[in-house]
């Protein structure tokens, strides 16, 4: 047998084997992608563009000249919990899990209600994350479209899908990722109370929506509220955050796998948030920006602007030019998102970050070359 012979039937009998022990579904999806971005303005993924001071680095990097790393985290990390309970006014009596961003806490919850023929429904388009992580533990995933003219949370749609499905899972993204926009309070308080399992309301942007449903945590037994840290300049730590009553975050933390935030994301997290001032200030200037952007965006002829409570703006382009113009962005050093192939309703749609002013005028001008 030659080589290549030798090679072709080991590549067979790999697939073979794949295709005996690798769940369909698994198969039929695809890993979720982050695109190079080397060389380019990154406006891409939705992080804070803005570095700390050289004072407040000399800081942290003293205080982790004390961190011991023979030694394994604190399992619970306390002293962290600590300061995010502060940090994010968490209701008195609420527990807290932690995750190795918001991602690990969302599979924990699917893990622990996933069960045959159960269901995990959530508006389209959100997070592409909670379709894969609901496929991932084996819940069937439900999504009811949002408006068609406004991205607006169907609400009667919403609740006769509920009504007909019996989700053991809902999830809500306030403010909605891709399209930045804030569901109607009064709609999402409806969904909560049809809902016959958990809800989980993701409040990724909270920084830059100023809009939180924490409070609502002693009102509903069923709800779940999920913060990140990444969007308020953490993103390398990869921290999220659970809030819920004690009986829940309890079942939760056992899934949890022991010593999942490590030592240097607990000693940095935990110093980031003794530094509320510098965090907020850079959220303030992003939400801002973010208004000049939108202002600038809607100058653009032949554009459609959403409104965005997020530090991101959704924009559709013309009929069949979302592709060449993300194109055209990429080929002048801009990344942003190409939402265009994501499903009809993000038909040409395209996602930029709102970076720092000298960033945000550089993607200004190259989209301005290519319209």
């Amino acid at each position: 047998m030659t080589p290549s012979s030798a090679s072709s039937s080991a590549d067979a009998a790999i697939r073979a084997r794949i295709e005996q022990w690798v769940r369909p579904e698994i198969r039929a999806l695809n890993a979720y992608h982050v695109p190079p971005a080397a060389g380019l303005i990154k406006l891409d993924a939705m992080e804070n563009p803005y570095r700390w001071p050289p004072a407040v680095v000399e800081a942290w990097l003293e205080t982790l000249r004390n961190v011991a790393l023979n030694r394994y985290p604190d399992p619970g990390a306390d002293a962290l919990k600590r300061e995010l309970r502060a940090f994010f006014r968490v209701p008195r009596g609420m527990e807290l899990l932690l995750g190795n961003g918001s991602d690990e806490l969302l599979q924990i919850i699917a893990l622990a209600v996933a069960a045959p023929g159960r269901v995990a429904l959530a508006p389209q388009p959100a997070f592409s994350m909670y379709r894969m992580i609901s496929i991932f533990t084996g819940l069937d995933f439900v999504g009811v479209p949002l408006s068609a003219a406004d991205f607006a949370l169907d609400r009667e749609a919403m609740l006769a899908e509920i009504e007909r499905r019996r989700p053991a899972l809902v999830l809500l993204d306030f403010p909605n990722n891709p399209t930045g926009g804030l569901f109607e309070a009064e709609t999402v308080r409806a969904v909560i109370e049809k809902a016959p399992g958990l809800v989980v309301v993701d409040e990724a942007y909270q920084a830059f929506s100023e809009m939180t449903l924490m409070d609502w945590l002693h009102d509903y037994p069923n709800l779940l509220v999920l913060r990140t840290l990444s969007k308020m300049g953490l993103a390398g730590l990869r921290l999220g955050m659970l809030a819920g009553r004690r009986e829940w975050i309890e079942e939760l933390d056992k899934i949890r796998l022991p010593y999942n935030i490590n030592v240097l994301t607990q000693a940095s997290a935990a110093f980031a948030l003794r530094h509320r001032a510098m965090l907020e200030e850079q959220a303030a200037r992003i939400r801002a920006d973010r208004e000049i952007l939108v202002a600038a965006l809607r100058a653009c002829r032949g554009l459609a602007v959403y409104p965005s409570r997020a530090n991101f703006i959704l924009f559709r382009a013309p009929a069949g030019r979302g592709g060449e113009i993300f194109t055209g962005l990429r080929e002048r050093g801009v990344l942003i998102k190409n939402l265009d192939g994501a499903g009809d309703t993000l038909r040409d749609c395209l996602r930029v970050t709102v970076g720092t002013p000298e960033e945000n005028q550089a993607f200004l001008t190259a989209l301005a070359a290519v319209l």
